[in-house]
């Protein structure tokens, strides 16, 4: 069958891809993975199925990620992952090249801009239009980002954390900081090799992090058994690790989350201010399901802080709802 043109908009993460379709909602959600033969060249799986690949692999077949810290750091595989991807989404055999939404972090360059655009066009695209994602997870939130007061948005992705006052469907400040989800996860794996000599991969830093994981003290701290490999005699060894040390080991990322945070507001305009404070703080992104995370930001900031409904997709939803009123958001979505 053919396909005419679709219009879709793609929140490209670190760790995970949306993809949300004109009329459908968000109907991909994979890791950020891909699996290659690396004698043929041929893509084997992308997302969960390439995921479930990596540190598994034998030699001729490799399982990686192609962006790093929101931005591509391997062109190649990243322009097979979205070859891919438009094909399933879109369908291989279409009459005309889909229109795309895609986000990018606040503090891209705009060779890191025009390597997104250009990727996504030899993949299969149209019309490529980037939107910054601290604009694309206010609007995905609800935020209203169109009157003239202060709204500010944090949103903690697998790469980086993006910062953002926005008042009239513009950004008035914002700031990008390369830490976010992952770095959390090395946070982790570190400190299992520093106090139990124990070596484990970024899938269980990833478990650790989601079953006990917090941002603030707990009414009620909880322990998990963690396997991993002993460095010393080399054999697999079990451990318990409570959440007070997980929230210990990941003190030093969120140090630099919460400082950012501070810094920006310390920017930000008294009037702009003022409504914040009323207003409060939103956290959007995989980050913001680390439990505490808001108690942690409202204390350290002062002002009320609150997690956005759906915060894990609130990226891809903005990027739908621009799709549907691209003319009016044509401003705040065209760099």
């Amino acid at each position: 069958m053919v396909r005419l043109s679709t219009e879709l908009g793609i929140d490209l993460g670190t760790s995970n891809i949306l993809v949300f379709k004109k009329g459908e909602g968000i109907v991909l959600e994979e890791p950020t993975v891909v699996a290659l033969n690396t004698k043929t060249k041929k893509v084997l799986a992308v997302g969960e199925a390439a995921r479930e690949m990596l540190g598994r692999t034998p030699g001729d077949i490799v399982a990686i990620r192609p962006l790093k810290d929101g931005v591509i750091a391997d062109y190649t595989h990243t322009l097979k992952m979205l070859e891919f991807l438009l094909d399933r989404v879109a369908g291989k055999r279409r009459l005309m090249r889909p229109k795309l939404v895609i986000c990018v972090p606040s503090s891209a360059t705009n060779v890191e801009r025009r390597a997104v655009k250009q990727a996504a066009q030899e993949a299969g695209a149209g019309d490529v239009i980037p939107i910054e994602e601290p604009m694309a997870a206010a609007i995905g939130a609800g935020m209203p980002i169109s009157s003239p007061g202060g709204n500010m948005v944090v949103d903690i992705g697998g790469g980086t954390t993006d910062i953002a006052v926005i008042s009239l469907g513009g950004l008035v400040i914002s700031e990008s900081l390369r830490v976010g989800g992952n770095k959390l996860d090395e946070a982790i794996v570190r400190h299992m090799r520093s106090v139990y000599n124990l070596m484990v991969g970024e899938r269980t830093a990833e478990e650790i992090k989601m079953k006990i994981g917090s941002a603030y003290p707990l009414e009620q701290e909880l322990r998990l058994d963690v396997r991993g490999r002993d460095l010393m005699a080399g054999l697999p060894r079990t451990v318990e690790v409570s959440s007070e040390e997980i929230r210990e080991a990941l003190s030093d990322p969120l140090k630099q989350i919460t400082e950012k945070v501070c810094a920006v507001l310390e920017q930000t305009p008294p009037e702009l201010g003022s409504d914040i404070i009323t207003r409060g703080i939103v956290v959007t992104g995989g980050g913001a399901l680390l439990r505490g995370i808001d108690y942690l930001l409202s204390a350290v900031t002062e002002v009320p802080v609150r997690v956005a409904d759906n915060a894990i997709h609130c990226v891809a939803l903005g990027t739908g709802r621009t799709l549907e009123e691209l003319p009016k958001l044509t401003r705040a979505a065209r760099r």
